[in-house]
């Protein structure tokens, strides 16, 4: 069985992290699925989904961590082309993915005690994102 959602997000920065652990939650359980996955996916290619402990010290340490790896600079190919100012956006988005597959058991994410599922602003602009959740397993 295959059912499948989605939901807005609004962001506004660079380095905005937002945990959607509930938005999910709240999708599998409408999906009557109790044994399988539920994979997450950001459209739009400068957006991350990941897990994290959504706590603001990490909050904080994600983002800079991104920054000081892919640092935004006006040199990559992707300035050169658009001219826009968010090429290391692409780049740090990239890296880091745009989706993650998160098991269930019993109708539930199966998660970590510290483990929530986050969305990851990398563009240097505000965005309406859609996130897509298609939750794949068994009613039984």
């Amino acid at each position: 069985m295959v059912y499948q959602s989605q939901f807005e997000l609004t962001t506004n920065d660079h380095g905005e992290m937002n945990d959607i652990t509930a938005h999910v939650a709240q999708i599998v359980s409408a999906s009557n699925i109790q044994t399988g996955v539920a994979h997450i996916f950001n459209v739009g290619s400068t957006g991350v989904i990941s897990t994290i402990e959504f706590e603001p010290g990490l909050q904080r340490d994600m983002p800079e961590i991104l920054d000081k790896l892919i640092p935004p600079s006006r040199s990559y190919g992707h300035e050169q082309a658009w001219h826009d100012g968010n090429g290391h956006s692409h780049l740090q988005a990239t890296w880091m993915g745009p989706s993650e597959t998160i098991p269930i058991a019993n109708q539930t994410l199966v998660l970590g005690t510290w483990q929530q599922i986050i969305h990851l602003e990398c563009d240097n602009k505000p965005h309406r994102r859609t996130i897509v959740v298609t939750v794949m397993g068994s009613s039984d």
